[in-house]
């Protein structure tokens, strides 16, 4: 006779009344945030969250990024865009979620810039990866094309005729284009909060924020546009 199983219960281990609890470790998650009787502000909570759930978002897209980096090393393409694409979008809902820091007051938020010390998006976590994974996956494009023959400005008029490769190349041009967006976004948010000619947290001018935006992770991949463009107009 079957036993009748009782999935009120939770079954895996950890804290929590609940298996989503425990398997989420939402108790250790949500304190993570500060407190109200630690806020110096209540707006504390609306950063930390922020920050929070960006730094799981970069942690996601680095990670992907560098197993499709493995994938091309191995020679497979399919998985590598796969995971490309899902990355870039890692990125998107990082950007777009920083609209949240501009329901803070300028005023008020002086009161939180107060308590982060020497704290810096300088020196976040997920971007160092980022930075340190990039570079790689550039190199293996470049060796697919080289392997083939091909510079950047033929695989894009030869595209149709390396659909892989095209749309690798694409997918490079799109992860650089989304940490472009990023760190755009970014600019304009610390701009908006607490100006565009003072000094940050980490004592490095927010000028130059501005300054990085110009930035490229591939740029043989963006200056084949203008190549393409010489090209097409010598026709």
């Amino acid at each position: 006779m079957a036993t009748h199983e009782d999935f009120s219960e939770p079954i895996l281990e950890g804290e929590g009344e609940s298996d989503y609890e425990r398997y989420l470790n939402t108790v250790g998650l949500l304190a993570l945030q500060k407190k109200p009787d630690q806020w110096v502000h209540r707006d504390e909570l609306l950063f930390q969250t922020v920050h929070q759930s960006s730094e799981l978002w970069l942690q996601l897209a680095w990670s992907d990024t560098e197993a499709a980096t493995e994938h091309l090393t191995g020679g497979e393409i399919p998985p590598a865009l796969r995971l490309l694409r899902r990355s870039t979008l890692c990125l998107q809902y990082a950007t777009s979620q920083l609209d949240m820091l501009e329901h803070m007051s300028p005023w008020e938020y002086q009161e939180i810039r107060k308590v982060l010390g020497h704290g810096s998006g300088f020196d976040s976590p997920g971007f160092r990866e980022i930075r340190r994974i990039t570079p790689a996956l550039g190199q293996e494009l470049s060796r697919l094309l080289r392997a083939r023959g091909l510079s950047v400005v033929d695989l894009y008029v030869q595209g149709r005729e390396h659909e892989q490769l095209y749309q690798l190349a694409e997918c490079l041009i799109d992860w650089d284009e989304r940490l472009t967006l990023w760190r755009m976004r970014h600019y304009k948010v610390v701009s908006r909060i607490i100006g565009d000619e003072v000094i940050g947290t980490q004592g490095t001018p927010v000028e130059l924020l501005g300054g990085l935006i110009k930035q490229k992770f591939f740029p043989e991949l963006w200056d084949a546009r203008n190549k393409l463009t010489e090209l097409a107009n010598e026709e």
